[in-house]
């Protein structure tokens, strides 16, 4: 099947494992792209080359030099473009590509332990939003390389997708891991109660509210980062416009 074009199906595969594998382990020895080359009928060669091209498409790679092989087919670049425009779909249909194939091994991690509750008028535990949210955590471990993007935390229960412009104010942008960071449970904690924000040169910034207090454990924990940089993902960087939003409306400055 060297050269026979790649189906909408296969693509699919393809897109759903490059937003969950981190960049290093786009390579034909990876046996998660060997269990979907086989899955798919392409060879593990030509999944791994697939997924270089599709990575040369996105600019938080190319910006640091790693152009891969420039070869991103139109078909690449229109699904590119389908997937920033409309993530919540994508994520579905991506989704449900990879359960047809079975291919277990793929699929995106559960969301975080926070099933029933209400979120901005859905619940969690709907099938749409529920892969949504799996797909998000998903990508946002795979793009920060599983770690906290402020303390550097590697503990996967202990970490949080969070998202930039809250899951209640943008419905468009729940899903894309451009509107996500990936926090401590503290870290996001404080992120979503305004305690701390990011600003435009990636910096965390503390709140005065919380900076002036007296509270030895939150100094030592929180307002030790105020004004490091934080961590930036290999991979879907948090859009300007989202952390603006964020230092507007959410932080208590």
């Amino acid at each position: 099947m060297a050269n026979t074009p790649w189906t909408r199906q296969q693509l699919l595969v393809a897109f759903a494992l490059y937003c969950r594998l981190p960049f290093g382990r786009l390579h034909h020895r990876n046996p998660e792209i060997a269990a979907a080359a086989l899955a798919i009928g392409r060879t593990p060669s030509a999944m791994a080359m697939k997924l270089v091209n599709i990575a040369s498409l996105d600019p938080a790679i190319t910006s640091t030099g790693r152009h891969g092989l420039r070869a991103a087919s139109a078909m690449d670049r229109q699904m590119w473009a389908e997937m920033e425009q409309d993530w919540d779909s994508f994520a579905v249909e991506a989704s449900r590509a990879v359960e047809g194939m079975g291919l277990a091994s793929v699929q995106t991690d559960r969301p975080e332990p926070t099933a029933g509750r209400n979120l901005g008028g859905e619940r969690l535990g709907t099938s749409r939003v529920r892969i949504g949210q799996g797909f998000f955590r998903s990508t946002l471990l795979s793009a920060y390389r599983g770690r906290c993007c402020i303390t550097g935390l590697a503990l996967p229960t202990l970490l949080v997708a969070s998202h930039i412009v809250p899951w209640r104010v943008d419905r468009s942008n729940r899903v894309n891991p451009r509107n996500g960071l990936l926090l401590s449970a503290l870290h996001d904690r404080a992120f979503d109660a305004g305690l701390i924000t990011v600003s435009d040169d990636m910096r965390v910034r503390v709140s005065s509210r919380l900076a002036n207090g007296t509270d030895q454990f939150a100094a030592a924990t929180i307002s030790a980062y105020d004004g490091r940089h934080i961590e930036l993902p290999e991979k879907f960087q948090p859009k300007s416009e989202f952390l603006r939003y964020h230092r507007q409306c959410v932080f208590r400055a």
